[in-house]
């Protein structure tokens, strides 16, 4: 799909559909829907009351124009109350014209961006732009027959109303554009890997994908496969993986912006590690069947660095950034590790297993312990659907973020914040690790039942040492079964917007 920035009348716009957002407060009144209502002949105020469309966010109203202004259709689309206003919730505004389009087999469709206050107007278009990409996003390479609904739109056009198009905001917008479709490409390229059965996205799969992703983006990449992973002393990661056909892959991508650091004022080394557990059946703490149907998605953390590492190479990111991913399959079998068993991790520590489910944790371990040897971070940022326990804490929606930095944790939760992704911060209580001790080795995978995610959090920390960490556990917002907004069913690419947000700085 091909989109456009236009500043125009939007009632003279040509395009198979026009989408309006308006405030609850003042709808009536706004200039725009009194002019629309009276090229219509009058009938707009009539069909609102009747609909009872009062732009409640995210409440919808469609009708046809008939030729009596340019857009066959218009779309108003309920924004709620202007105080409560955040510049993401322009995603859905775009993704709503682009679907409603499509529905009706259109080949065009256009979202006019509201006028805002403050300095929000190119973080606005942004949003704008990357809900209307969004909305032309569909996991269908599986559907046949009827099932496979063709997607009819080619053209989007955000418009921005030739009130508010000054010549020095219009660069700002098609800067916000620019910005807008490598975000949205990101994030739909961490989607196809979450997506894809997990006998199609393999830990080979995945890395062969991530390599092919480099060589795109000018990124330097290394895997090494299991005989490396076991030389360098990898003892957790090859644990998890062991019980598998599929051979475990570890990527290391590299983005470098080419200056040396001690020419560069404030340019760091940061890495990024994501969990890559293509499947996860619980090993021999074997999962329930419900609970297994999804865990394709435990790779979501891997999606979100590998897609981001893209990102960042178009964006030409300040910061040398790693991207680490730990590939591999968590399976029952005779070769599988047992309870009981004390597994070697890279950085010394050796682990009693006691739930083979807890196997997240485990290859993170060695992924950040190899990460600390690789590159010496100034900060390092895992991502991970690691804890059932998370989504029970905060729900389907918020990302649990943890680590051993308070700086950088509010920096990352602003980020978040400005990226229009909920996270909370949670603790990481000292007096939890009791739950950690064994008897028999340094520590055991996994504490009692309340606080998982929090004694989660303190297994990882034991190898991050002192450099400044942070943790997000994304069990619950790297998926959803519901179609919401901007996104679509299935994988979310979640994390990936304010993993950007946080290393690119705005122009």
């Amino acid at each position: 799909m091909h989109l456009t920035l236009r500043h125009d009348d939007p009632l003279a716009l040509e395009t198979a559909l026009l989408a309006l957002p308006f405030f609850e407060d003042g709808w009536k009144e706004h200039e725009l829907f009194t002019a629309l209502d009276k090229r219509l002949g009058g009938i707009l105020l009539g069909l609102v009351k009747s609909e009872q469309w009062k732009a409640k966010k995210g409440q919808t109203l469609s009708l046809h124009t008939h030729g009596k202004i340019a857009p066959e259709r218009v779309l108003l689309v309920g924004m709620g109350a202007r105080k409560d206003f955040q510049p993401s919730d322009l995603r859905g505004l775009g993704a709503r014209a682009v679907k409603s389009a499509s529905t009706v087999s259109a080949r065009s469709a256009a979202a006019m961006l509201p006028s805002v206050e403050g300095q929000l107007h190119d973080r606005a278009a942004q949003f704008l732009a990357e809900g209307l990409l969004h909305g032309s996003y569909r996991f269908d390479k599986y559907h046949t027959g009827e099932k496979k609904k063709p997607f009819t739109v080619d053209d989007a056009v955000l418009l921005v109303p030739v009130e508010i198009a000054d010549a020095g905001r219009l660069d700002g917008y098609k800067r916000a554009l620019s910005r807008a479709k490598v975000i949205s490409e990101a994030v739909q390229r961490a989607r196809d890997y979450i997506n894809e059965p997990a006998a199609v996205a393999t830990p080979t799969e995945i890395a062969r994908r991530a390599e092919k992703m480099a060589e795109d983006k000018g990124l330097t990449i290394e895997i090494l496969g299991p005989k490396e992973c076991k030389k360098l002393g990898m003892g957790m990661f090859c644990g998890v993986a062991q019980g598998a056909d599929e051979e475990l892959r570890f990527v290391h991508l590299t983005w470098s912006p080419g200056k040396k650091k001690d020419k560069t004022p404030g340019r760091k080394t940061i890495a990024l590690v994501g969990k890559g557990v293509t499947f996860d059946s619980g090993g021999l703490s074997l999962k329930s069947s419900d609970a297994m149907l999804d865990m394709k998605v435990d790779m979501s953390g891997a999606a979100a660095v590998i897609a981001t590492m893209g990102a960042l190479a178009d964006l030409g990111c300040p910061h040398e950034v790693h991207g680490f991913t730990a590939l591999c399959e968590n399976m029952p079998s005779g070769r599988a590790y047992h309870l009981g068993d004390v597994l070697h991790s890279m950085n010394g520590k050796t682990v009693e297993i006691n739930n083979t489910d807890a196997e997240g944790r485990l290859t993170l371990g060695d992924a950040i312990t190899y990460a600390k040897q690789a590159c010496d971070p100034d900060e390092l940022y895992d991502f991970a659907t690691l804890t059932g326990a998370c989504m029970i804490a905060l729900g389907p929606h918020i990302a649990g973020v943890m680590g051993n930095d308070t700086t950088t944790i509010d920096r990352w939760l602003d980020s978040a914040k400005l990226a229009g992704e909920e996270m909370w911060h949670l603790p990481l209580p000292e007096r939890l690790k009791e739950q950690l001790k064994s008897d028999v080795a340094d520590m055991r995978n996994t504490g009692a039942r309340y606080g998982g995610a929090l004694t989660a959090g303190l297994f990882l920390k034991e190898f991050v040492g002192d450099t400044p960490w942070v943790h997000v556990d994304i069990a619950g917002p790297a998926s959803t079964d519901k179609e919401h907004a901007h996104v679509a069913p299935g994988g979310t690419g979640f994390a990936v917007a304010t993993l950007v947000e946080h290393l690119v700085p705005r122009e």
